[in-house]
């Protein structure tokens, strides 16, 4: 029997995509309809760059639209702020310094949240994988693409 992966994400990010989705359908499905049939009109669709083009986007929009559905029908909504502890789990807003003693703070989310602009990064990121069930006070290696990182747990937040 399958299992069926869930997609863990915060109320922000649901609703993100929720809203998400309803522009997909409500705006940009029906107005890549039009662009298709206006295609259409102009005649001889084999060398109509327009016509392709609508087709093409419109397998894009379908596409989204199944994703952000699936992603909605696995996901488990978690708040921070019913969770407590030490240990860094999805949600967590952790505060870190690192080898130069720098600070630095990331809450771990998922992915369709992540901005590591705005401290945020997804529990799948090399780091938020590193950091996953780690304790304040611990020290984690990080393999990243711009190369290793060590890192000091010093505070978990649940916000």
């Amino acid at each position: 029997m399958a299992t069926i992966e869930k997609v863990p994400m915060l109320a922000e990010g649901h609703d993100y995509l929720v809203r998400a989705l309803k522009h997909l359908k409500e705006v940009e499905r029906p107005e890549n309809v039009e662009a298709i049939e206006e295609a259409r009109a102009h005649g001889d669709l084999s060398e109509n760059a327009e016509y392709h083009s609508a087709k093409e986007r419109q397998g894009q929009i379908e596409a989204q639209i199944i994703d952000m559905e699936d992603k909605l029908a696995r996901a488990i909504v978690i708040d921070p702020k019913t969770l407590s502890g030490d240990k860094v789990v999805f949600g967590a807003t952790v505060h870190l310094s690192d080898e130069d003693d720098r600070k630095i703070v990331y809450q771990i989310v998922g992915e369709t949240e992540a901005d590591a602009k705005r401290g945020r990064i997804s529990f799948n990121s090399p780091v938020g994988r590193a950091l996953i069930s780690r304790k304040v006070g611990e020290e984690v290696e990080v393999v990243t693409p711009s190369g290793d990182r060590s890192y000091l747990i010093e505070k978990v937040d649940f916000i």
